[in-house]
Order: C-alpha cells, then structure tokens, then sequence
C-alpha cells in the first residue's frame, strides 16, 4: 500500500512545485530583460535627445543626399563610438530615409525596407512614434541580439530613429542563474516533501501494518494478539478498536465451540465406559468367539479412541506453547530411537539423519507431532521400504522431513489431508480416527510452525514439519491480550494433549 500511496504523493508535490516553479522561472527572464530594456529606452533616449538638435544641410549635388555635420552631430556620433566601445552594444541614429546621422560601428546599418527581423521591425514601429518598450522575449537557450528602438521628434514630427543592438550573453547567463536558484529551491522543497511524505505514509500506514501483522497471528492460531488502538488518523484508531472487538467474539465463538467438544467428549467417556462394560459382562454369557460382540467391542475401542482424539484436539487449540530455543535435531534423533522398535516388528527400515540444528519450539508438542506423522508413516509403509527422518535448516526456519516408502496419495487427496475426520479410501481399513494429523498441526501453528505435505518419488508421502529458527519478535503496536495467563494456566493442556497423542 505503501508502494502506491508514496508515489501519488510525490508525483501530486512535484506537480504543484512546477507549477509554481515554472511561472516564477518565467517571471524571472522577464525581470532580467526588463531591466536591460530599461535602461537601452533611457540610453536611446539620451541619444534621442542630441539628436534632436542636430541639424544638417542636405548637397544636392550627386546621386544622394550628402549630410553636413555640425559641431552637435559630432558630439552624437562620438557618444554613439564611445557607447559602442565601452559597452559593446551597437549603437545607430538613423533618418526615415534610413541615412545614419551618427552610428557605432561604422557598418552598423538597418536591413532595407521588406527584410525580416527583428531590427527592421523595431525600425519601423518608432518610425510611428511608438518605442520599443517590450520587445520579444530572450530565453537562455536563445543567441539572438536584444534590439531597442526609440524616435527622434522634432517639432512634432519623427525627423530620425535611435536604433541600440544589445548582445544578449549576460542576461541570458543572470536569467540562467536566476533559474538555478530556482532549480536549487525546488530539489530543495522535493526533498523536503518527499521527507514529509514519507513520515505522512509511516504515519497513516503503521497502523495499516500492524493491523495486518495481527491479523496474521490470528490467521496462524494466535487468537490472543490484539492491535492497541495508538496513532494514526481516527479512522484507523476506530477500525483497530473495531478489529478488537470483532477478535474478541470470534475467540469467543470459538472457546464456545472447544469447550463444547471437550466438555462432550468428557462426558461420552463414562457413558461409552459404562456401555462397554455391560459388553464385557454379556460376552460372558454368549458362545466364546461370537463375531458379533467382537465387532461392537471394536467399534466401543473406535468411539474412545475418537472421543479421546477430540479432547486433545480441543485442548491443543486451546492452550499457548512454551517456546524455547530446542536442538531439533537431538529430538527428531530422541524420537525415531522411541519408534525404531516398533519399525522392526513391522520389518521397515527406520533411517535418521539429524544433525545439530536449532529452532525455536515447544519440545513437547513437536515430540507430539513428530510422533504421530513417523506413526502415519509406520502403519502405510509396507515390509521392506524405508522410512526416512531429515533435520535441517532452511532459510529462516528448521525443517523436520519424514518421508515414506507407502503408497502415497493423490493431488486431490494431498488437497485434504490433515482435515478433521479425513481418511484416505484406499486406507479405511488401518486403526485410526483421522484427528492425528490435525492435533499435530494445532500443536505446531501456535508455536509458530507449519505442517507441509507432498509426494514423494517414486511412490510414498513426504511429511515436513517446520518451526522458526529465530526467536518471535511481538510486532510494534500489537499486544498478547491475556497471553500470560495462557502460558500459566494452559501449558497443562497442551502437555496433555501432547501426551495424548504420543502414547497413541
């Protein structure tokens, strides 16, 4: 969510700076033209105001009007070279006949009537009494000259034009300047609001994220974590108390439901006690061997097996592990020694490679559960194949692998193993009430673990029990409501159902 709040501020920030940069930049070649413009209309003017009392008398004699300078036409023209010399703008008074009265260089000239450009055009208009008080923009990335025109009038009428050609270079290099400034300024107030907009994101999404962090744990079997409802913007601190709320019942509900099932299969147990009881004692009286009280004193074994696996699936779910840094490997080692026994009654090979790893685990739930998958593995496997225990680490996690040599399972079978009363149809006939599995699963998903399933080639199931291999870090605004009391008054539970389901 970060990812796509982030940019939509930084791209909605840049947009408003060069919005407001741009402009600014702009006004900023203006105001450096203006000036230079300024100051060329005052020196024109200057200009204008000698040429104003210049006067000349015109030789007829030739092809074109000779003009006979006085001593005030020459103060013009060496103003006009002086101005040229110092700095370097060219300089030129010009009549309508486009004649110079005085001019800075020597062959500066106005291009003839019909050219194009922008010294013509400025020409032309003040030949109507109008001066060139706003000239075409010069940008940096422009090499033209700036052209200045202002008229010369004498008794109302416009007798001459003063014509400056400025060149542009330090203007353009100020306006340059102006804009890195400006450019500077605006890195400046991107990074600043990239800063802002990162601690805005942190600041709206650190709930978002907690939040998340404790929907997971809830998703994982640790119904105890709760978001504290602290910072952020209201609407999230009213959905945290929401969520709580909504945590509250559904572990609630759920209580509800373990307490249900325990409680029935606590009290089914004198009842099927009594009743099998009665079994015994009518036996006694019918032909020994009858096949009938044989099949209900097998289903009478069945239903308590089934009920005593209901209440320890109802106390696994129930109760919090104690986890502890454990050396995975010992144990899977400890634990195939406890079934090698059993594996060569049934003529299985039982094969152990644990060396030392490490995880964090409850001991006697994963004991449990690796007890009761190397059982599953035990009863499917037939004489003569192997079973093989694997400890090791794999990224953030420890892993114990068993693998088989049975007969395996489908991929829509592998789809539903571990539910609750499933059994393979191809194994109705082997012992068992289909909850193993599942206890097994609770006993590792409130530590932290997992129960993983895949086939195994060429035939047989593979069976990976995973535990993290670092301690569990308690996420940042995230709190085990009423965990202490689930670690005081439930690790009974859990070592009861643990127990359970090892001596099955």
């Amino acid at each position: 969510m970060r990812a796509r709040l982030l940019p939509l501020l930084i791209v909605l920030m840049a947009g408003v700076l060069l919005a407001l940069g741009f402009p600014l930049a702009v006004s900023v070649a203006s105001a450096e033209q203006q000036k230079v413009v300024v100051d060329r209309i005052d020196d024109t003017a200057r200009f204008a105001s000698l040429a104003q009392f210049v006067t000349t008398r015109p030789d007829k004699a030739g092809k074109g009007e000779k003009l006979v300078s006085d001593e005030r036409q020459q103060t013009l023209r060496t103003e006009l070279a002086r101005y040229h010399e110092v700095y370097g703008i060219k300089a030129g008074v010009f009549y309508r006949d486009e004649e110079p009265m005085g001019r800075a260089p020597g062959d500066f000239r106005v291009p003839p009537p019909g050219s194009d450009g922008v010294l013509r055009a400025a020409f032309d208009e003040a030949l109507y009494s109008r001066g060139s008080h706003n000239p075409p923009q010069v940008w940096p990335w422009q090499r033209g000259r700036l052209v200045v025109a202002s008229p010369v009038i004498r008794d109302g009428d416009v007798v001459a034009v003063v014509v400056t050609e400025s060149p542009t270079g330090a203007m353009r290099s100020k306006t340059l300047r102006g804009w890195l400034v400006i450019g500077a300024g605006e890195v400046a107030a991107m990074l600043l609001a990239v800063g802002a907009a990162l601690r805005l994101t942190g600041w709206v999404l650190r709930p978002v994220r907690v939040l998340d962090a404790t929907t997971h744990d809830i998703a994982t079997g640790r119904l105890k974590s709760r978001v504290a409802a602290a910072g952020g913007p209201p609407e999230l601190r009213r959905l945290a108390r929401s969520f709580n709320e909504m945590a509250d019942n559904v572990e609630d509900v759920l209580e509800q439901q373990r307490a249900f099932v325990a409680d029935a299969s606590h009290q089914l147990r004198n009842p099927l006690a009594a009743l099998m009881l009665r079994i015994d004692v009518l036996a006694l009286e019918l032909p020994e061997g009858n096949e009938e009280i044989g099949s209900v004193k097998a289903e009478g074994k069945r239903l308590g097996r089934v009920l005593d696996d209901l209440l320890d699936l109802a106390l696994a779910e129930h109760a919090a592990a104690d986890l502890q840094l454990t050396d995975i490997g010992e144990l899977a080692a400890e634990r195939v020694e406890a079934w090698r026994p059993l594996a060569d009654q049934k003529g299985v090979r039982l094969v152990a490679n644990c060396p030392a790893v490490t995880g964090w685990a409850d001991p006697v739930a994963l004991s449990s559960a690796l007890d009761a998958v190397v059982d599953n593995a035990l009863k499917f496997t037939p004489e003569g194949e192997q079973v093989t225990v694997t400890a090791k680490a794999t990224g953030d996690a420890t892993v114990i692998e068993v693998a088989d040599g049975g007969p395996g399972l489908s991929e829509e079978e592998l789809a539903r193993i571990g539910d609750r009363f499933w059994r393979s149809g191809q194994h109705q006939n082997i012992k068992g009430s289909g909850l193993g599995l599942s206890i097994s699963r609770a006993l590792l998903t409130a530590g932290g673990g997992s129960l993983g399933y895949a086939r195994r080639e060429p035939q047989g199931l593979e069976v990976t029990l995973r535990v993290p291999r670092t301690a569990p870090v308690p996420v940042q605004g995230a709190v085990e409501a009423g965990g202490e009391a689930s670690r005081g008054g439930n690790g009974s539970g859990r070592e009861t159902a643990a127990q359970g389901l090892t001596e099955r």
